[in-house]
C-alpha cells in the first residue's frame, strides 16, 4: 500500500499576511525591480507598491515618469543618482523615520545592480529602517538563464573599464576565474570588448551574447568568442542596443589548483597581498589573479593579518 506524501507545515500566519499584503508599510523602504524592456514584466505587486508609497526615489525621473504614466501611477518622484546619492540618502532616511513609505527604482531592472541605490539602502539599514525587496527583472540573470553556460556559480563584474588597456588588464586578472562571468557593455564598445576577450581569454572560450533583452529586437547567441565576435561584426544592426556578455569560466588546470592550495595555506598566516605575492613566486600563476582570488575567499582565510 503506497504511503501518503509527507505533509508540509503551512506558512506562518505572519508570512501569509506579508505575502498577501499589497499596501506598503509605514516607515519602510521598498527596493522595486522594473522592466528592462517589456513593460508587461512589471509585477502586480510592484505596481501596487509603487502606487501606494508616498514617494519614489528614481535614477532618472523622466525615464521613470514614462513608466509610471503608462500604468496610471501617480507618485512624487525624487531624483537619486550617482551624483547626489550621498547627499539625498540621509534626507530620505529621515522621511522614513517619520513614517513615510518610500520605494527605490532604477531606470530599468533591479536597483543597485550596476545602478544607484547602495548608499540609500545602507543608510536605511544603519538607521534600523525595514527594507523589503520587490523582485523582478535583472538583465544579468536573464542573460545567464538563456546562455546555456554553467549557472550554478557565477561572478557579476558590472561594466569593464572603458579604456582598452585597463579592460585587458581586468580580463587578464579574471583569466583563471573558474566561475561563469557576467558583464555589461555599451553598444559603442561591444565589438572592442569582444576583441579583447578573444585576445586575452582566447578565441575558443565560450561566450553568450544577449542583446536588447525582452525588447522587440532581442537576440542572443552562444559560441566560441571568436565566432561571436565575427557574428557581431558581420552586421551593424547587431551592434545596436544594450548588451550582456556571459563568459564561460576558465577550465581548471593542475597549475591553478596547486596555486589555490598554496594561497589558502598562506592566507592562514598572511594578509591577502603578501599571500598572493608569495604564492605567485612559488607557482608561477599571476600575482594579480591570485590576489583577486584571495579577496574572494572566506573571511577566515582572506583577512589574515
Amino acid at each position: 500500500m503506497p504511503h501518503p506524501p509527507p505533509k508540509t507545515a503551512p506558512p506562518a500566519q505572519d508570512d501569509l499576511r506579508h505575502e498577501s499584503a499589497q499596501e506598503p508599510r509605514a516607515g519602510a523602504l521598498y527596493v522595486v525591480a522594473t522592466p528592462i524592456g517589456n513593460l508587461n514584466d512589471l509585477s502586480p505587486r510592484a505596481r501596487a507598491i509603487l502606487a501606494g508609497v508616498d514617494a519614489i526615489a528614481a535614477e532618472d525621473t523622466r525615464t521613470s515618469g514614462v513608466l509610471l504614466k503608462h500604468f496610471g501611477i501617480e507618485a512624487r518622484l525624487v531624483a537619486l543618482h550617482e551624483h547626489n546619492e550621498d547627499r539625498v540618502s540621509p534626507e530620505l532616511v529621515a522621511r522614513l523615520k517619520r513614517g513615510e513609505r518610500l520605494a527605490l527604482i532604477s531606470d530599468a531592472g533591479t536597483p543597485l545592480v550596476s545602478d544607484p541605490g547602495f548608499a540609500l539602502v545602507r543608510a536605511a539599514r544603519a538607521a534600523g529602517v525595514p527594507v523589503y525587496a520587490v523582485p523582478g527583472p535583472c538583465a544579468a540573470i536573464a542573460a545567464l538563464s538563456v546562455s546555456g553556460l554553467p549557472s550554478d556559480r557565477f561572478v557579476f563584474e558590472g561594466f569593464l573599464p572603458p579604456k582598452r588597456a585597463a579592460r585587458r588588464a581586468r580580463l587578464q586578472a579574471l583569466a583563471h576565474e573558474p566561475r561563469t562571468l557576467i558583464v555589461y557593455e555599451s553598444a559603442h564598445r561591444i565589438l572592442e570588448c569582444l576583441e579583447d576577450v578573444v585576445a586575452v581569454l582566447g578565441g575558443a572560450r565560450r561566450v553568450g551574447l544577449a542583446r536588447e533583452l525582452t525588447k522587440r529586437f532581442e537576440e542572443s547567441v552562444t559560441a566560441p568568442a571568436a565566432e561571436v565576435r565575427a557574428w557581431l561584426a558581420a552586421e551593424v544592426e547587431r551592434r545596436r542596443g544594450e548588451f550582456v556578455l556571459v563568459i564561460a569560466g576558465a577550465p581548471q588546470t593542475a597549475e591553478y589548483g596547486t596555486a589555490e592550495r598554496v594561497l589558502r595555506t598562506l592566507l592562514r598566516e598572511l594578509p591577502p597581498s603578501r599571500a598572493a605575492r608569495l604564492a605567485a613566486e612559488l607557482t608561477g600563476v599571476s600575482r594579480r589573479t591570485l590576489y583577486e582570488l584571495a579577496l574572494r575567499l572566506t573571511p577566515a582565510e582572506g583577512q589574515g593579518q
